[in-house]
């Protein structure tokens, strides 16, 4: 009797090891509890309902660490600084970066025994989605979803931190989806419908998308007809395609071949028409009418997850050479839920791969969060941040420059000043942040771009012009110089205090918190491009 009892308390004390093993520990993610329960006693307009059903939908996803961090910390930092022009190929970037299969493997598993379903891993392995419910999140991340009423919008957010078991400490970085109080929005502004015929370019007026080249001397140089532009997107393309066939016609262009890349699930969603049109139409229309390709990486929804999504998209597939993003939220959000480190990975693995994202730096003058902060993913040090100007023409011909007083730009409270920013003495509010807007363009709606939406004209602004003018410019200096050019954040503030032809300084207005001044200002950076005068330039110098 005394030997069985022996042998069976063997087995259950064996049975106590094996469920201790089994409760593995937590450790976290760079996704933090969501700040919103926080504010109820002190905000009125938000108002907890409650935990979340445990079968209520919830979609994730998650971002694995990249390998060998440091040595791709070093790579990036020569390419910024203009010591090294060898950016990597897929391929290369795949076999010593990417997470590996097997820790990829490991993650996919972990969200099938937690109750995960429709499983999709990111091309390069940085990204894995999936769809499942709150019961799911909580098998999965430790982490506790609530209701929230946001200024009547009914929302769900973590009140707790995601966590992953300890030997997926060293895979994940981040867990997205697990709210939906704060999401991206869009940055343009509409001056009420106007048509081209009464678009006569004087002083601060609307201007027809094709006389912006003239406008910010690009016409000398060839179409970029080598070089693939991207843009990021949400919802159902077809009308923005439609139009944009419109455009063309009325342009006399030859029509762009388009690819539509659905980084998740399609959607019907059409609230951003506008916005899609504005990108399209005058990239194309900086670009000189002409570009190798057009392709859309389009997100199922504005969530902060199908958004992250989008990005990974345009930097898996690899062929668009500048990415816009005419998107953004305010930066302290972004960073608790932990999207700024994983977009901040996407936008590193960018510059790697001699990819140049042109993010629109927002519409809220120098206050895009309600304390403190900037608009993100503007801040982020990897991209090219661009302000708004109000443009001042006589017909087609350049006058002048102010800040548009809506756009956005200051010091970030979340980003460290990149080294490119500090050795050039610019930064004075905060000489420890990063500092935006790098460049601006036109972005008052008042002489903003006459765009084609839905067939006819409507006169729209915000820093979701200026960024897409970027990326077409700049698209069209990389296919005049071969597509070899690295990001040019460094090259800017190394050549422009000494060569101030290349770009216009804006040295008048103010965005509210910060005026212009003479160089680089939080206002409009260093100001709108000389294009044609920066490309010449760029020809003689290395340093690009």
């Amino acid at each position: 009797m005394f030997a069985k009892q022996h042998a069976i308390a063997l087995i259950v004390s064996g049975l106590f090891a094996l469920g201790a093993q089994a409760a593995e520990p937590w450790v976290a993610t760079a996704t933090q509890a969501h700040p919103v329960l926080g504010t109820l006693a002190a905000n009125a307009s938000v108002q907890s309902a409650g935990e979340v059903a445990a079968g209520q939908s919830v979609h994730v996803a998650v971002t694995l660490k990249v390998r060998n961090k440091a040595q791709l910390d070093a790579l990036t930092s020569n390419l910024l600084a203009g010591t090294s022009h060898k950016t990597l190929s897929h391929a290369e970037f795949m076999a010593q970066y990417a997470p590996t299969q097997a820790q990829v493997q490991q993650v996919v598993a972990h969200l099938q025994k937690s109750g995960f379903r429709n499983i999709k891993v990111a091309a390069n392995r940085m990204l894995v989605s999936a769809d499942g419910s709150a019961a799911s999140a909580k098998t999965a991340f430790n982490a506790t979803l609530h209701h929230f009423n946001v200024n009547g919008r009914n929302t769900f957010a973590n009140v707790t931190a995601a966590q992953v078991p300890q030997s997926l400490g060293n895979v994940v970085l981040a867990v997205h989806g697990l709210q939906n109080v704060h999401t991206f929005h869009t940055t343009l502004q509409k001056a009420g419908v106007k048509t081209l015929a009464s678009a006569k370019t004087n002083a601060a007026s609307g201007h027809n998308p094709t006389d912006f080249p003239l406008i910010y001397n690009a016409s000398s140089l060839p179409p970029a007809s080598n070089t693939t532009v991207g843009i990021i997107s949400e919802g159902d393309l077809t009308q923005t395609l439609q139009d944009l066939q419109q455009f063309e016609d009325s342009a006399g262009y030859s029509y762009v071949q388009t690819n539509v890349v659905n980084a998740g699930d399609a959607s019907s969603d059409t609230d951003g028409i506008g916005e899609w049109n504005l990108d399209s139409q005058d990239i194309l229309a900086a670009a000189g009418g002409a570009l190798q390709q057009l392709n859309f990486y389009v997100a199922t929804s504005m969530t902060n997850a199908d958004i992250t999504a989008a990005y990974n998209s345009a930097v898996s597939d690899g062929s668009a050479k500048v990415i816009n993003v005419s998107l953004g939220e305010c930066e302290s959000d972004a960073q608790s839920d932990g999207t700024v480190a994983s977009d901040d990975q996407i936008f590193q693995t960018a510059v790697a791969q001699g990819q140049t994202f042109s993010v629109s730096t927002g519409d809220s003058g120098s206050a895009e969060c309600s304390g403190p902060g900037q608009s993100y993913p503007a801040t982020s040090p990897y991209v090219i941040a661009v302000g708004g100007t109000t443009l001042y023409t006589s017909g087609t011909k350049y006058t002048s420059e102010s800040v548009w007083n809506g756009g956005g730009g200051g010091p970030s409270v979340v980003e460290a000043a990149p080294a490119w920013q500090t050795k050039a003495g610019v930064l004075t509010t905060s000489k420890t942040k990063r500092g935006v807007p790098d460049v601006s363009f036109d972005a008052d709606p008042q002489s903003g771009a006459l765009v084609i939406v839905q067939g006819s004209n409507q006169q729209i602004g915000g820093t979701s012009l200026a960024a897409p003018l970027f990326s077409g410019f700049w698209a069209r200096i990389q296919s005049a110089n071969g597509n070899k050019l690295v990001s040019p954040n460094t090259a800017f503030y190394q050549y422009f205090k000494a060569n101030t032809g290349l770009y216009h300084d804006v040295t008048s207005g103010n965005n509210g918190g910060y005026k212009a001044a003479k160089g680089w200002d939080y206002a409009t950076g260093w100001g709108s491009l000389n294009v044609s005068a920066l490309n010449t330039f760029i020809s003689s110098h290395s340093g690009f």
